[in-house]
Order: structure tokens, then C-alpha cells, then sequence
């Protein structure tokens, strides 16, 4: 019985097929073996994880290895995309267990869902000290047989261990309050401890984006003027755009970079990941002016269009690392990478060797087998803008007739929430209503296909099919946020409304009402071992911290003193957090840096739609730097947005009034004053 033909989940659909019977989680497949009394094997992993596909490709296709799994385990197959509640407990666990954590990831539960032994990848056979996964799968089967009290004593004491880890975790308001200057301060400094002043970036290979504390940091230059924390933040920007780990032909991020220098990237590139770095460079841009950052945050929001956009309008989570490198074999990074022969096969000789010198393409190769990844280690003064320009172009298209990665089509809700925000505010910036209506789409079908009649979330969609998980706390804030940012961009009362049923749901389901700590799960969600609960971020904002960020938001937008009350006490976490692991709590911080400034409200309101005059104030209220600033935009009477309300025109002309907690400085009526208000 194939029980996962009919998942939505691509991941899972790549294993369909394998000779193991593997189930999706449900309590099928625990109840299947409590009645078989055989443990059970949790293999997570998700669509664009090359070491999922080796796994899969070396074990699970593999007919004597899934035998015996069969006979002797119910394996059971998770998408930590979709389920990343799961994901969470259970890596938690093994990071406690192993001291490190990865995917894919491989537990080993009782039918009572309690872990007894971890891992990540196993080979097929012993390498470098790891047993090979018939010696785990035999050494665990064993134990099951023969020691069942000693599995059942460790499985216990697991759990209770992850218990405790929650108690001694000291959730609630983590120090009495959000952060003030003392602990902001000594963030920054220990993020300037762990600043890499040649390269960029912080700490060692390998190299992540560090996305959320590049905002705190434009936040942090913007309320303060620090000089140094725009200087960490542009270099590590031009630093990551110059490298290897930015696609310099079609745009857009790869996932980390495997060295210190950002040249060789781990080639998936991911949705999350994009739209967070858009919104950065953006705001960069916004900051200083920066032709680079205009460049590669528009690059990338087109990458985001043209490679992620689905049918439906929504975007998909991911590109493989891994294509097919022409000879029928799948190869990390094969659609990427150039050889000095291929560049020299497209370009003719002469612009091959140009070519070679601006995009750093060495004889030895600078990635495996002699290819280069392509990056910018020559200073583009000394090259013709418009033979560059020709070269990429050809590049672009010779790469095109390449076999392409793997699209992981599946709608995430949390990261079309950042999407939208990344782009509505790209579009609007750079006057790219294109991007705007991008933003919409993937907005309205969140609302049409995501959202039930109560606003409750689903996690996931796949064309245009909603999927059966429930969303988690990150789904709910970053879709908030996203609608917030949509509504202060577009002008429509609407996505604020719908902001503030998935931030009720948040209050009601998510918060303890006693202490104002966030869980990851609603409190009706599936009960697991634990209900996870995690402040810090990884590849993207923490539910928490994100949901901080839009309640703040939204009370901004609103005067709601309720919001503003549970934005406060989530960022209680943050104060006794973000003098420790800055970089693992970035937007918190950023969050922090919006509540110190205010944050500023800016009602800009229009003596017409579209006047030349309104549109005017509007861009330069959302070109405004402080620090998580929401602008409300309508013609004056407008009921779609609180800020506007008694707000009116000043001698007939569209006027903008500065406020914090709604008490408002004299209305402007000219964009330079305007802007001088809002970036001081």
C-alpha cells in the first residue's frame, strides 16, 4: 500500500516509490506499531536537502535495506517544511542527545512517539567513524528485542529531560520587560565581537546569511546614528553579493556558503531565504543610497517572480542543490558552476577569458572537477559595463538550456508571508508596481486557499490544494506581517483587517496568558512530547519574535493597547537573550529597536487617490528609516485605518502627520520635511 501517493508534500512524494512501506506521521502508523510491538524510525528531511537525496538514493531505494526496515520497524517519513513542529521536538532532542543536529534526520521512537537513539545521515557502509544504517538499524532492533527495559528507561528519561529544559528555560518575560539601551548595547557588542572584519559576516565556515541581525542593525544605525553598525552591515551585504553564494547570472541567494569568503555556496536556494535578504538590501538601499543594494535587491525580487512565482500566485519553497549534469547524474551545484572550456564554448575566446577575470573562473576551478562558482573578485571599474552586461546575458541564456534543479512547488504560508512584505516594499521603493501586484497575488492566495472561515491557518498548499497541517506560530506572524506591510504600501484597509484576525488568533491560542511567552503550536493543536516553544531564530525569524514584531505593528497601526502589551512582554525574552546569542536573536532585537523609537505612525492623508501630490507623501513616509515605522495612506475621511481617522487635509493639500502612540506632531505638507522627520 503506497500511503503516500496522495500527500501533497513533494518531499514525501519522492519517496513514494521506494521499496520501504513508509507511512506519513499519523497515529496510524504509532497504532500500527503498538500492534506489531516494533519501534519506530522518523526520517525528516525536506525537498532541496542533498544529503536527504544521498540517504534516499544509498538506503531507502535500496530493496535488502528496506526489507528489513520493513520487517522490523514502521518507518515513518516527515516533511519538517510542513511539519515543523515535529521537526522541532524531535531535533532538539538529538541536538541534546549529539551536540549537533541535521538533516536529514533519523530517530528512533517507541510506538508512544518517545525518542531512544538519533542520528542525521547514516551511510551504507562504515566511513570516518560512522556506523554504517544496517549497523544502526540492527544495533537498534536488538535493543528493542533483547534490553526493552533500558530503551524504555532512556526513552523516559529523554522526555522528561526535554520537560525540564522547558521549565529551566525561564520562559515568560525573560528579565522583567523588552530591552533597553543596556542590553541593546551589549548585543551590539557582542555581535562586534563576533564580526568577521575581512570577510564580513560572523563567525566561521560555514557562512549563513545572517538576514535578521542585518535589519537590527539598519534599525539600530537609524535610531542612533552608530557608524558601526552600518559599516557591518553594508560590508557584510557587498560581501555576500560579491560572492559565490549570490547567483550572478539570474539573482538570488543560496543557502549558506561552506567557507569563510562566500565563494562556494551549498546551492539550494530557498524562498525564506530570498525574501528576507530582498527585504534587506532594500532597506540598505533605503538607507544609504546604494546602487548595489538597488541592484541586488531588485535581482532578487525577480528571481523570486520568475523561478518561485506558482500557477496560483503563490511562491514555491525551493530550488534543488542538486541537477542533472548532462550525463544522467545528479550533481551539487552542475546547473551553477562554469569551466573556463564552457565559458570559452558560449562566449567565443576573447570574452571567455573577460569572463574568466570578472567572474573569478580559475584553470584549477574554485568548486569540484575543475568548475568555478561565479562571483566578483575584481573591482567592475576596470571592465566594460556593457560587454559585462552582454556576457551575463549569454551566460544566462546558454544556462537556461541546462537541465534545471528541482522546484519544491509547495506553498509555505509563513514564507509567502515574508515574500509579501519583501516585495510590496521592494515594488513600491523602486516603482515596480509589478512587484507590488506580485505581492498581492501571493496575499490573496493566502486569504482564498490558506485561510478558513474562523482565520485559522493551514500551513501549506500545493497547486492550489490546501494541505491538512495546521499553521505554527511563524505562519500566523510572518503572514501578519506580511499583510501589514501590504496594507501600509497599497493603501488597503483590508489586509490590515485581516493582520489583526491571525494576531487575535495569536493572543488567544498561541500566548500564555499568564506570563506572555509564545508557543511554537496552538494550545489545540496535536499533542506531541512537548509543545515546542523556541525564541531564537535559524534560517528565519522565530514564530516569537516575528509575532512580537507584528503585534507591535499592528497596535501602531491601531492604538490597540492590548497588542502593544503582548508585543511588549514576547520581547521580555529578548532582553535576557540578546546580550548572550545576538546573532540567534536579531529580529528580536530589531523589534526592540521599534519599540524604543516609538514606533513612529505616519498618516498620509490624500486629497485624491492618486494625486501627484498625495503619491508624493506616501513613498516618502514609507522611504522613512525609522526603525519599524507603519504608514496608513488614504483620502481623507477614509475608515480604513485608525491613524487616519481626524487626521484632515491642511488648506486643501495632502498633509502627513508624525505620531507616536497616536499623539501626532504638526502635519507636513512637503516631502523634504517629511523625510527630514522621519530619519531623525
Amino acid at each position: 500500500m503506497n500511503r503516500l501517493a496522495g500527500v501533497t508534500s513533494p518531499y514525501l512524494l519522492q519517496h513514494a516509490d521506494n521499496p520501504v512501506d513508509w507511512w506519513p506521521w499519523s497515529p496510524e502508523a504509532f497504532e500500527e506499531a503498538r500492534r506489531r510491538d516494533v519501534p519506530v524510525l522518523l526520517s525528516v528531511g525536506y525537498s532541496a536537502c542533498h544529503w536527504c537525496h544521498v540517504m534516499a538514493h544509498e538506503s531507502f531505494e535500496d530493496d535488502v535495506t528496506a526489507a528489513y526496515l520493513n520487517e522490523h520497524f514502521v518507518s515513518v517519513k516527515v516533511d519538517r517544511e510542513e511539519r515543523p513542529d515535529v521537526d522541532a521536538v524531535y531535533m532538539e532532542a538529538v541536538q541534546a542527545a549529539t551536540g549537533q543536529g541535521g538533516w536529514p534526520m533519523t530517530v528512533f521512537l517507541t510506538p508512544d512517539a518517545e525518542p531512544f537513539y538519533f542520528g542525521t545521515y547514516f551511510p551504507p557502509a562504515p566511513r570516518s567513524g560512522m556506523p554504517s544504517f544496517r549497523q544502526v538499524l540492527e544495533g537498534v532492533r536488538a535493543a528493542w528485542t533483547d534490553r526493552r527495559d533500558e530503551v524504555a528507561e532512556v526513552a523516559g528519561k529523554i522526555v522528561r529531560d526535554l520537560s525540564q529544559r522547558e521549565i529551566d528555560f525561564g520562559t515568560g518575560n525573560g528579565g522583567g520587560g523588552a530591552p533597553g539601551e543596556p542590553e541593546i548595547g551589549q548585543a551590539l557588542l557582542g555581535l562586534t565581537r563576533e564580526y568577521d572584519p575581512q570577510r564580513g559576516g560572523f563567525g566561521g565556515a560555514p557562512k549563513f546569511p545572517p538576514s535578521m541581525v542585518l535589519e537590527f542593525l539598519l534599525r539600530h544605525h537609524a535610531r542612533t546614528g552608530a557608524e558601526g553598525a552600518l559599516q557591518m552591515a553594508q560590508d557584510t551585504c557587498e560581501r555576500m553579493a560579491r560572492g559565490g553564494i549570490y547567483d550572478q547570472l539570474g539573482g538570488g541567494f543560496a543557502r549558506y556558503s561552506v567557507d569563510r569568503d562566500w565563494i562556494v555556496p551549498h546551492f539550494e536556494k530557498m524562498l525564506y531565504d530570498n525574501a528576507l535578504l530582498c527585504r534587506v538590501y532594500a532597506h540598505l538601499w533605503r538607507a544609504t543610497g546604494s546602487e548595489p543594494a538597488r541592484r541586488v535587491a531588485l535581482e532578487t525580487a525577480d528571481f523570486l517572480v520568475r523561478e518561485l512565482r506558482t500557477n496560483e500566485g503563490g511562491f514555491a519553497s525551493a530550488l534543488d542543490a542538486d541537477s542533472d549534469d548532462g550525463t544522467g547524474r545528479h550533481v551539487e551545484g552542475a546547473y551553477y558552476a562554469w569551466t573556463p572550456g564552457q565559458l570559452a564554448e558560449v562566449l567565443g575566446e576573447d570574452d571567455a577569458r573577460i569572463a574568466a577575470h570578472y567572474f573569478g573562473v580559475t584553470e584549477d576551478g574554485t568548486f569540484e572537477h575543475g568548475a568555478s562558482v561565479l562571483q566578483l573578485p575584481q573591482q567592475d571599474s576596470v571592465f566594460d559595463a556593457e560587454k559585462v552586461e552582454s556576457i551575463r546575458r549569454r551566460l544566462l541564456a546558454a544556462r537556461g538550456e541546462r537541465p534545471a534543479p528541482g522546484r519544491d512547488d509547495k506553498v509555505v504560508a509563513a514564507w509567502n508571508g515574508l515574500a509579501v512584505a519583501a516585495l510590496a516594499e521592494t515594488g513600491a521603493y523602486f516603482d515596480r508596481p509589478d512587484l507590488v501586484e506580485a505581492a498581492v497575488g501571493a496575499a490573496d492566495l493566502l486569504v482564498r486557499l490558506h485561510l478558513d472561515e474562523q482565520a485559522r491557518l493551514s500551513r501549506t498548499s500545493r497547486d492550489g490544494h490546501v494541505g491538512t497541517h495546521a499553521g505554527v506560530l511563524e505562519d500566523y506572524a510572518d503572514v501578519a506581517e506580511g499583510f501589514l506591510a501590504l496594507a501600509s504600501v497599497t493603501g488597503e484597509g483590508v489586509w490590515l483587517e485581516f493582520a489583526g484576525f491571525l494576531l487575535d488568533h495569536v493572543l488567544a491560542r498561541f500566548a500564555d496568558p499568564e506570563t506572555g511567552a509564545l508557543y511554537d503550536t496552538a494550545s489545540d493543536a496535536e499533542q506531541l512530547i512537548r509543545r515546542p516553544q523556541d525564541p531564537t531564530d535559524n534560517a528565519t525569524p522565530s514564530g516569537w519574535t516575528a509575532a512580537a514584531g507584528a503585534l507591535l505593528g499592528y497596535a501602531a497601526q491601531t492604538g490597540s493597547a492590548p497588542h502593544r502589551t503582548a508585543a511588549e512582554r514576547a520581547l521580555g525574552v529578548v532582553k535576557k537573550l540578546g546580550p548572550r546569542v545576538p546573532r540567534f536573536v536579531g529580529w528580536g532585537l530589531a523589534v526592540a529597536e521599534a519599540l524604543l523609537d516609538g514606533p513612529r505612525e505616519v498618516a498620509v492623508v490624500a486629497s485624491a487617490p492618486a494625486d501627484e501630490a498625495s503619491t508624493a507623501l506616501h513613498r516618502t513616509a514609507l522611504l522613512g528609516t525609522a526603525p519599524g515605522a507603519v504608514v496608513a495612506y488614504g483620502v481623507a475621511g477614509s475608515e480604513e485605518f485608525p491613524l487616519l481617522a481626524d487626521r484632515p487635509l491642511v488648506d486643501g493639500r495632502p498633509a502627513a502627520y508624525v505620531c507616536r502612540h497616536f499623539t501626532c506632531d504638526a502635519p507636513v505638507t512637503d516631502p523634504k520635511r517629511l523625510r527630514d522627520t522621519l530619519s531623525g
